[in-house]
C-alpha cells in the first residue's frame, strides 16, 4: 500500500494535511519530524511505499537554536517534497536562502498570484486565489537553484521550487479550508508529483482488519466501553464481526449525557446484535465534581470515576484479556508526540490507566482512522444511521459545557436547554450544502428531500452541521419577565462546520432559527433569561469552551 510521510514540526493542524491527503484516496502516516520510519535505520533506506514526504508547520522560528530540524539530505532526490509554512522555511533556511523575522504577524487571509502558470502544483488553479497564512517569520531570499512560483501583496516568497530535488514549498497552509483551493494543490502534489493511484478504500480497511482481529484475539474474551459516539459504536461492530458474543460492552451513565441519551442509545444498541451492559452511576460522578470548577480538575475527576466505575462491572466478566478502545488516529498521533509535535490544548476526552488497573492487554481496530473515515466505516458496516450521524460529543460531557462547577440545578437547566437546541435543529430543513475548497464533502447518507417549490434539496439543519451543543456560562444577568425583575444564567449556543474537527467555522444559521430557539429556552427553561450565539471560528477558539 503506498503511503505519503508527514513529518511533524508541532503545527496544531498537523493532522489537517494528513486528513486532506485521506480523502485523496491515498494513506498516509504522520511521525515526529525525528521519527521516520526508515526501513534500514541505519542504511537511511525509504521503504518502497513510501512515495513522498509533507514537512508541516511549527510554532517555532527556524531561528532558534532549539527549533526542530531534520537532515533532508536523506530524502533530498529520493521522493518528492512539500514544506508547508515552518516547512518551507525550514528548507530555505538549510538551502542557503534567508527567514527573516517579520515586522508584523502575518496571519489570515491573503490573495495568492500565481507566477508560474504551468506549475504542476497549481494546476486548476486561477491566476489569484485566496489563502490562509500563520506565520511570525518570512522568507526574503529564496535558496540556490530555486525558481519563485507565487506571491501575495505582503510575501513576495509564497511559493517556489526546486526542479532538480523536487522539492515544493508553500509559505502559507493549503490544508485548511480557508486557502480556496488548498485540496486541488495537495492533489496535484499527492497524484499529480508523487504518482499516488489513491486505491486506499473503506472495503479493503474492513476486509483486513477483521482478518487481523480475528488472528489477534483468537478465542479470548474482550471488553469495550461503549460510549453511545460514533467511534465506539464501529470500533464494537468490527470487534463483534470478528468475534461475536466474547465482545462485551460496558455503557456508563455518568450523569453528563444529555436529556435521555442513556436510554435513547441503550435502545439504538438492541438490535445491533452487541452485548450491551448499562450501568447507572450519575451519583457517583456528581459527588467527584463537587468544588471543582477549574476544566483539567474536572476532566480528571470524571476519568478517575470512570476507571472506577468502568473496573468494578468488567471484574465481573470472566477471563477477559482484552480492553478494546474507540481510539482513532488523531489520538494515536498526540501519544506518539516528542519534542516538536503539537502543544496539548488540554487533556484528551480518552480515559487512561484502565489497562494498567486491569492487566488487560490494548486492541485498538479503528488507530488507524480519521473521524470522517470511522463515519464511512460504519455506514459500510451497516450501523444505524441514528448512530452514525450523531455530532461528536466531548468525553467529559456536559461536565465541560457547565462551566465552572458543576451541580445538578445547573445540569438540569443545561439538559432542557440543550434538549431544545438540539430537537430543533432535527426538525429545522435547510439546503443541502456543496463540497467547497476542493475538499471532499462529508459522504453521510443525509437523504435530502427535494422541494419543487424551490427547485432545492433540504436536509434537517442538524445534519448540515459538524458539531452542535450549548453552554451554560457561570454568570447571571438582568432581564424582565412579565413585571418582575430576573437574575439569571445566560445560556450559549454553539455550532460549527468541519470536517475532521481540526479548524472550524461558525453555522450562520437562519435569524428565524435562533429567535424560535432563543425564544423557546427562555420560555421554557427556568433558570436562564438570556441567550448568546458564538461566533468564534476554530482557530483561534476551539469548538468547546473548557
Amino acid at each position: 500500500m503506498e503511503r505519503i510521510i508527514i513529518l511533524d514540526f508541532g503545527s496544531q493542524v498537523t493532522q489537517v494535511i494528513g486528513r486532506r491527503v485521506r480523502e485523496l484516496d491515498v494513506y498516509c502516516e504522520i511521525y515526529p519530524f525525528n521519527k521516520f520510519p526508515f526501513a534500514d535505520p541505519e542504511a537511511k533506506t525509504i521503504p518502497e511505499d513510501v512515495k513522498g514526504l509533507i514537512l508541516s508547520g511549527s510554532p517555532f522560528s527556524v531561528r532558534d537554536a532549539n527549533s526542530p530540524k531534520v537532515d533532508l539530505g536523506d530524502f533530498e532526490g529520493k521522493l518528492p517534497i512539500l514544506g508547508i509554512c515552518y516547512g518551507a522555511q525550514y528548507i530555505a533556511h538549510t538551502q542557503g536562502g534567508a527567514v527573516e523575522a517579520s515586522n508584523t504577524r502575518e496571519y489570515g487571509r491573503a490573495e495568492l498570484t500565481v507566477a508560474e502558470e504551468n506549475e504542476p502544483v497549481f494546476k486548476d488553479i486561477p491566476k489569484t486565489s485566496q489563502v490562509w497564512m500563520s506565520h511570525g517569520d518570512s522568507i526574503t531570499k529564496l535558496p540556490e537553484g530555486a525558481v519563485l512560483i507565487a506571491s501575495t501583496p505582503t510575501v513576495r516568497n509564497a511559493a517556489y521550487k526546486i526542479a532538480e530535488k523536487n522539492i515544493y514549498a508553500f509559505q502559507f497552509h493549503p490544508e485548511v479550508f480557508h486557502t480556496a483551493y488548498g485540496g486541488t494543490m495537495l492533489r496535484n502534489f499527492v497524484k499529480g508529483v508523487c504518482l499516488c493511484k489513491g486505491d486506499w478504500t473503506t472495503e479493503s480497511f474492513i476486509e483486513a482488519t477483521v482478518k487481523d482481529l480475528k488472528a489477534k484475539l483468537g478465542d479470548d474474551e474482550v471488553i469495550l466501553g461503549l460510549s453511545g459516539g460514533v467511534d465506539s459504536s464501529v470500533a464494537a461492530v468490527l470487534l463483534n464481526k470478528a468475534i461475536g458474543q466474547r465482545l462485551h460492552c460496558i455503557f456508563v451513565d455518568n450523569g453528563l449525557l444529555r436529556k435521555n441519551e442513556f436510554e435513547d442509545v441503550l435502545e439504538q444498541y438492541k438490535d445491533m446484535g452487541l452485548n450491551v451492559i448499562g450501568v447507572r452511576a450519575a451519583d457517583r460522578f456528581m459527588e467527584a465534581l463537587k468544588g471543582i470548577s477549574e476544566p483539567e480538575g474536572k476532566r480528571k475527576a470524571i476519568g478517575r470515576t470512570f476507571i472506577e466505575v468502568f473496573d468494578a462491572e468488567a471484574q465481573k466478566i470472566k477471563n477477559a484479556k482484552w480492553l478494546a478502545q474507540g481510539t482513532i488516529y488523531p489520538d494515536v498521533i498526540e501519544s506518539s508526540s516528542v519534542k516538536g509535535p503539537s502543544a496539548t490544548i488540554k487533556s484528551h476526552h480518552n480515559v487512561g490507566g484502565l489497562p494498567e488497573k486491569m492487566n488487560l492487554k490494548i486492541v485498538e481496530p479503528l488507530h488507524s482512522l480519521f473521524k470522517d473515515e470511522v463515519r464511512r466505516t460504519g455506514r459500510a458496516l451497516g450501523i444505524k444511521r441514528e448512530l452514525i450521524s450523531r455530532h461528536p460529543f466531548p468525553g467529559p460531557g456536559l461536565g465541560i459545557r457547565v462551566l465552572g462547577e458543576v451541580t445538578k440545578e445547573k445540569l438540569d437547566i443545561l439538559k432542557e436547554a440543550d434538549h431544545i437546541f438540539i430537537s430543533n435543529l432535527r426538525t429545522y430543513m435547510t439546503e443541502l450544502p456543496p463540497a467547497s475548497n476542493g475538499f471532499a464533502a462529508e459522504e453521510a447518507d443525509l437523504s435530502p428531500v427535494f422541494a419543487p417549490s424551490s427547485g432545492k434539496r433540504l436536509i434537517p439543519l442538524y445534519d448540515a452541521i459538524w458539531q452542535a451543543g450549548t453552554i451554560l456560562l457561570p454568570v447571571r444577568s438582568v432581564g424582565v419577565m412579565g413585571d418582575e425583575r430576573t437574575y439569571e444564567y445566560t445560556i450559549a449556543l454553539r455550532a460549527v462546520v468541519s470536517n475532521d474537527g481540526m479548524t472550524a467555522d461558525w453555522v450562520h444559521i437562519p435569524y428565524e432559527f435562533l429567535a424560535k430557539v432563543s425564544n423557546e429556552i427562555i420560555n421554557k427553561v427556568k433558570g436562564v433569561n438570556r441567550v448568546c450565539y458564538d461566533i468564534s471560528s476554530k482557530p483561534p477558539a476551539t469548538i468547546e469552551w473548557e
